[in-house]
């Protein structure tokens, strides 16, 4: 029995022993692989650590460069009325209110109250301000500031925002700090996705059930933190796998992350990073650029609802799109509003009022769209690029402020529209235009449209179209002739008869008039007034084509064969070519280069450039001829070949102008200018086909639409250097002497003064229609209106 108890024991030792070795293998292998484990976590916490430092510690987000109108700057006697002034609040992103709280304003008849926003300008920073501005008659009558501190000079809203210039990726991002964020969004935030954000480590297990038993009772939460959420979108990128890798990952990075940088770092970066919606190509990251896609407004002027509605976003982009889905969107809206009020952000009187607010999204991205002026921002990248190349441009992050006008920008827009609408006809190729409108004080760009369907993209009519200018350039043959007071002035005398011009080898040029005649002895005012070909001929080879040559190659770039035929234009330009020379009439004489750009800014606000300076002073000489060409361009409006002006009712403008025709009416075109704007007017076809369109019944047409509703100051011209004398004849004579007739001249080059001869009841031959046609009285029935822009045929 011993023995067989010994023998079971020892055979249960052997058991035991056998048990004993597979415990220690058991230890050593679980050690081992321990072991292993942490060989292979450390160095992979390691990496991953690094790469923490890489891609949040630097923020090395492609921030995109913006594109600003220029702001508008309000000040006492600016052409300004409400239509025009809502247009341009509206563009800027300011909506009505109570005119108190930044971004808003409230208007009372012509009273309103603004409450701008601080910016960045090319000449620093400007300080957001209350201000109250009357219009009347057109005009800003004051501007006040409306803390009670007085008349101010001037006042500058903050600029619209016109473009958007995108690195590689399509991403709108607008970083803020966080202080710039409302404070009911940031802890609106921490209520809805984690609140216990400020008490956890990177990941919540207290969260995680939270999560667990809302999810039993019918209310859904997600367990993720914030800080997994920016892990997962900032640095492992946005991806739809869902594995057990990716997750133990993006927790791994919540905790390096909680570990090395501050909750209020956190929260500021993913503020920046959060996903918020998609427009085509272009995603919407951070709550900045939300504020602006969503709700068309800066984020410091949203209301509780609209906060409530980004944080509702935030858990998912597309099933809650309030455009797409607003039945999906207003629950979860209102179940942010719900957490606010539970964790009493907000009290129950505030709660009640923003349940029944309505979602209050625009109808489509406004401000963000990357580019709503594709003719303007083609001019923008093109002066631009003389200083920045394309790739140091896009996602750097800086600001591009330019000279465009919202109101102009939309006028000129609508006036193309309608008008080569109102001109198409089943008899007449297809359409097209260019437009450039300028600032006659300092050669801004306000308004580029490039094609009839201003949105297009592609072709750049105002700036690429190279066209025959025609009649546009007689003004510069004029003007060279008027250098020379001792010689010529509006009042000489021309002869517009047949001319032959010898252009050598046998061959001549034997230029007609538009209408086949010829007029006689005319004065030079009405030869120019009237666009006649024969007397412009004869001062042209006066003055010599190498001459008008050499003075639009200074006046605007422009290279041109000094050939007989340059007298009439026989050269081909841009709109933006044309203003360009223009521009130095409409100034008064100065040499003022035209510019898109006012400036850049860098990502911080500070002036990398400016483009804004100012000209030089007009010469004395140029201002003088400047101003005989704008009178002489005036009466081309009051009783020349644009007289339709008057007819159209913008007679109260004063506007002097040329129209301009191209041989077999291809190309119509006009300029005219004002007190305070230049447009350069071309219509045609791009197929340089013939549209029977003359420059008063194409061009000028569009150029009257759009100056019948922009606001813009007469033209006055100076009357320094400027001596103005009756005159009859080649003298100078009696005021009230019969078929006397006023008339400027260079100071001290005025002709011999003769008493008043005998009562004359007839106009003197030659006179071009004498006193009654200068004021307007009567025009002989062969005038440039008919003979140049002759009433299209019925239905045109």
């Amino acid at each position: 029995m011993a023995i067989d108890y010994d023998e079971d024991e020892d055979g249960g030792r052997g058991e035991g022993s056998e048990s004993g070795q597979w415990k220690r293998r058991l230890v050593t292998w679980s050690l081992a692989a321990i072991g292993l484990g942490l060989g292979f976590l450390i160095p992979y916490t390691l990496y991953l650590n690094h790469q923490v430092s890489e891609r949040f510690g630097r923020l090395t987000w492609q921030i995109p460069t913006r594109v600003y109108a220029r702001p508008l700057e309000l000040r006492p006697g600016l052409a300004l009325d409400s239509r025009t002034f809502k247009t341009e609040l509206d563009a800027a992103g300011y909506h009505p209110g109570d005119g108190a709280r930044e971004g808003s304003y409230a208007q009372n008849g012509g009273r309103w109250k603004i409450s701008s926003r601080g910016f960045n300008d090319v000449d620093g920073a400007v300080p957001a301000r209350r201000i109250e501005v009357v219009l009347s008659g057109s005009r800003v009558a004051s501007v006040r500031d409306a803390g009670g501190k007085g008349p101010l000079k001037a006042a500058r809203l903050d600029p619209a925002r016109i473009a958007t210039l995108y690195g590689q990726k399509q991403e709108e991002r607008r970083l803020v700090r966080i202080e710039e964020v409302p404070e009911l969004l940031v802890t609106g935030l921490q209520a809805v996705e984690d609140r216990d954000f400020n008490h956890h480590i990177g990941i919540d297990f207290s969260g995680m059930l939270r999560a667990a038993f809302k999810t039993a009772t019918g209310r859904k939460q997600g367990a993720s933190t914030l800080t997994q959420q920016l892990a997962r979108s900032g640095l492992l990128g946005i991806g739809k796998e869902q594995t057990w890798t990716r997750k133990g990952k993006e927790i791994l990075y919540a905790l390096i992350i909680d570990a090395r940088y501050e909750k209020r770092d956190i929260l500021e970066a993913y503020l920046n990073q959060v996903y918020m919606g998609q427009r085509g190509s272009q995603a919407i990251h951070g709550v900045a650029a939300a504020s602006e896609f969503w709700f068309g407004r800066d984020l410091r002027d949203l209301n509780t609802e609209q906060i409530a509605l980004l944080v509702g976003i935030v858990k998912g982009p597309s099933a809650y799109d309030p455009r797409r889905h607003p039945k999906a969107a207003l629950e979860r809206r209102n179940f942010a509003l719900g957490e606010f009020r539970e964790t009493n952000l907000i009290d129950d009187k505030e709660y009640q009022r923003a349940l029944k607010a309505p979602l209050g999204v625009t109808e489509t991205a406004g401000s963000l769209a990357p580019n709503r002026f594709p003719a303007y921002v083609d001019l923008v990248r093109r002066q631009l690029a003389r200083d920045y190349p394309a790739d140091q441009l896009v996602g750097a992050g800086m600001s591009v402020m330019t000279g465009m006008s919202p109101a102009a920008q939309a006028l000129a827009e609508g006036a193309v529209t309608r008008t080569l609408k109102s001109l198409d006809h089943k008899t007449r190729p297809p359409l097209q235009a260019g437009l450039v409108v300028t600032d006659v004080h300092n050669g801004e760009v306000v308004a580029v449209v490039g094609s009839r369907e201003h949105s297009e993209h592609g072709f750049n009519r105002a700036v690429e179209a190279q066209r025959p200018v025609g009649s546009l350039l007689k003004p510069f043959v004029y003007l060279l002739a008027l250098a020379t007071p001792e010689q010529y002035s509006l009042a000489s005398y021309i002869d517009d008869s047949p001319v032959t011009v010898d252009l050598g080898r046998g061959k001549q040029w034997n230029p007609g008039n538009s209408d086949g005649r010829s007029h006689g002895s005319v004065r030079m005012i009405d030869a120019l007034a009237m666009s006649y070909n024969q007397a412009t001929v004869r001062i042209g080879m006066k003055v010599a084509p190498e001459r008008i040559a050499d003075l639009i190659k200074t006046l605007a770039g422009i290279q041109a064969e000094p050939r007989p035929s340059l007298i009439l234009g026989a050269v081909d330009q841009s709109p933006y070519a044309m203003a360009q020379l223009y521009q130095f009439l409409a100034s008064g004489g100065q040499i003022q280069p035209l510019y898109a750009v006012r400036g850049v800014l860098d990502a911080n606000g500070r002036a990398l450039k400016r483009y804004d300076t100012k000209p030089a002073p007009a010469q004395e000489g140029d201002a003088i001829a400047a101003r005989l060409i704008t009178i002489a361009g005036q009466q081309t409006v009051t009783s020349g070949t644009a007289a339709q002006l008057v007819r159209d009712g913008l007679g109260r403008l004063n506007a002097a102008g040329k129209t301009g025709t191209s041989n077999d009416g291809r190309d119509s075109w006009f300029a005219g200018w004002t007190g305070d704007h230049l447009a350069v007017v071309w219509v045609g076809n791009d197929q340089n086909k013939e549209t029977g369109l003359y420059g008063a019944t194409g061009a000028m047409r569009v150029w009257s639409a759009m100056f019948a509703r922009l606001p813009s100051a007469p033209l006055q011209v100076g009357s320094k250097g400027i001596d103005w004398q009756w005159v009859i004849g080649s003298n100078t004579t009696d005021a009230d002497c019969a078929g006397a007739r006023r008339m400027p001249f260079v100071a001290g080059f005025a002709p011999q003064y003769t008493p008043c001869p005998a009562p004359q009841p007839v106009a003197e031959e030659g006179e071009g229609g004498g006193w009654r046609e200068w004021f307007g009285l009567g025009r002989d029935k062969d005038d440039e209106e008919q003979r140049e822009a002759p009433p299209p045929p019925e239905g045109q």
